[in-house]
């Protein structure tokens, strides 16, 4: 795999951790941003310093031949106890239970990066290797501890981060589910990268060389599991901070048949502009407050009995009980238009008869009643036969 495949994913994982950085300012002790800033700093490691270039440039800064080895493994086993983290914290417990396991995997991990550089601190690996060294030195003492602890390591945690996220697969939906299922594909995906790096090893062990499974097979595997979790893990998140104004405007824009046939009656009251760059939810609020002026303008000519004749009318032909109130709504208030519109004053008298039934405007389903009135300018569009 070319580098950048490494880079480009090294510089989105940088970006996302920028525009979570203001976040994790406001609120340096929210446990779930904490999580997600190590996770990208962490999978922005993995693929920066696993880069080729970057491990040669590593090793000539320092002086020490092969030391992008430890340091590489040391990012590699921290993104694994980041992602455990994450979903403990994600998964949603108490938080007493979520802080004694994030301090117990983070420990566990924390000893695991010490021990991988005291043991090539120890160990002897005086030719630099940039793709093979598990394979060339897996018979060096301390160095084959070196690597055996990391793949172990990083083994426990697919392990791990399969079984949790299919289990809670099962009890969710939509885009989590999604996000979950594209975890699982890359955590089993990692597994089948350490069977390569394992087997690559025990075959050097055993004298043949299989250095081409370490190299030519488990790295582009690597790479590609972890843009699948990456993914898994970003996708939700994304989409979570995306609904809010998705629904808003999609509200917004519902709300345009209803909102169209009273703006003529709502413009008669003072109104606040709003600039075109405004977000969803002003412009909702926007819409929403020129509907109930109309409403209110209207108030004295809404006719009980035209929404309960209405209502009759939508339930005769078969229509479900809130579409059919939403219809008999829609009918009441194109009628109280009309009489407003003729002047007809007599119209008047049935804000009375509204008021005793209680027939306030908080209660009214606005969306529904606007598509009604759109679904009836379509059927007078339609041709008859």
């Amino acid at each position: 795999m070319s580098d950048l495949g490494f880079y480009g994913p090294a510089a989105l994982g940088g970006l996302a951790f920028l525009l979570r950085l203001p976040g994790l300012i406001r609120n340096p002790r929210d446990p779930m941003l904490r999580a997600v800033a190590m996770l990208l700093v962490t999978g922005w490691g993995v693929f920066f310093f696993g880069a080729l270039p970057t491990i040669a440039k590593v090793n000539e800064m320092t002086g020490v031949p092969n030391f992008s080895a430890p340091l590489v493994y040391t990012i590699l086993t921290a993104f694994s106890g980041s992602c455990i983290v994450l979903i403990i914290n994600w998964q949603g417990s108490p938080p007493e239970r979520i802080r004694r396991a994030t301090r117990w995997c983070a420990g566990i991990y924390g000893l695991v990066c010490v021990a991988l550089f005291v043991l090539f601190a120890l160990g002897d690996a005086p030719e630099e290797r940039l793709r093979d060294l598990d394979t060339y030195y897996a018979t060096t003492p301390y160095i084959r501890e070196m690597i055996v602890l990391y793949l172990l390591a990083h083994t426990v945690s697919a392990i791990i981060m399969t079984f949790l996220c299919r289990r809670w697969s099962r009890d969710v939906s939509g885009v989590l589910r999604v996000g979950l299922f594209l975890m699982v594909v890359g955590y089993l995906l990692t597994l089948v990268y350490d069977v390569c790096k394992f087997t690559a090893v025990g075959a050097r062990w055993a004298g043949h060389d299989w250095s081409t499974l370490s190299t030519d097979i488990a790295r582009p595997l690597a790479s590609a599991a972890s843009l699948l979790i990456a993914t898994g893990l970003g996708l939700p998140l994304v989409v979570q901070r995306l609904e809010a104004p998705w629904r808003e405007w999609s509200r917004y824009r519902r709300l345009g048949p209803l909102w169209r046939l009273l703006r003529e009656v709502a413009a008669a009251r003072p109104s606040v502009r709003i600039s075109l760059l405004s977000p969803a939810g002003v412009r909702l609020l926007q819409r929403e407050s020129d509907i109930h002026d109309g409403l209110l303008t209207l108030h004295p000519y809404l006719d009980p009995e035209i929404r309960a004749r209405a209502l009759l009318d939508a339930l005769a032909s078969g229509v479900c009980r809130k579409d059919a109130e939403a219809a008999a709504e829609a009918a009441m208030v194109v009628a109280a238009l009309g009489a407003m519109r003729s002047g007809d004053a007599r119209q008047q008298i049935a804000a009375a008869r509204a008021a005793q039934r209680g027939a306030g405007y908080g209660c009214r389903d606005l969306v529904r009643m606007s598509r009604a009135l759109r679904d009836c300018a379509t059927a007078r569009r339609r041709p008859a036969g």
